[in-house]
């Protein structure tokens, strides 16, 4: 899971957020148990050691994991597509978690399209890790060894390297 907007999307996040019409930095949401000014100013999370650790358990069976993804910039499928082979496709299904609080409020309070709030924010999920369906048992219980709740979020599949969010 993300915490939040990390680092992308602030220039739509801004407009929604404090300018015509918007709440302002200073009113509490209930949604963010904060301020929006607190919000906005939440850490990007940075998934390095977890990354390493889940590497290290693996050990040998390294190969189980085909590639990761900081979900940055581009969202979801901009940056699961960079990890991607260009002989398969990512099919990622947004029913599978609750986006953060701050996604759902950005798009109802600014008209931001479904399409554009995925291709602009990470939508609640930071990181991505792209594992053969053989070892996902494994990745997610070393995962949850780490503190982590990972969470199945699509497959792969024979493709040309896209990657869509349904």
């Amino acid at each position: 899971g993300s915490s939040g907007l990390h680092s992308n999307g602030y220039s739509l996040a801004r407009m929604v957020l404090v300018g015509a019409g918007g709440p302002g930095l200073d009113a509490h949401r209930d949604e963010f148990g904060r301020t929006v000014g607190e919000e906005m100013l939440e850490p990007t999370r940075i998934y390095a050691k977890e990354g390493i650790g889940l590497l290290d358990m693996l050990g040998k069976k390294r190969g189980l994991v085909s590639g990761m993804a900081h979900i940055t910039g581009g969202g979801l499928p901009g940056n699961v597509c960079r990890a991607l082979g260009s002989d398969v496709d990512a099919v990622i299904s947004s029913a599978t978690w609750n986006p953060h609080p701050i996604f759902p409020f950005l798009q109802k309070h600014g008209g931001v399209e479904t399409e554009e709030m995925f291709r602009v924010f990470n939508m609640g999920i930071g990181y991505t890790i792209i594992v053969r369906r053989e070892g996902a048992s494994a990745v997610m219980k070393a995962l949850k060894k780490l503190g982590e709740d990972p969470l199945v979020i699509g497959v792969i599949e024979k493709g040309k390297g896209d990657c869509r969010v349904v």
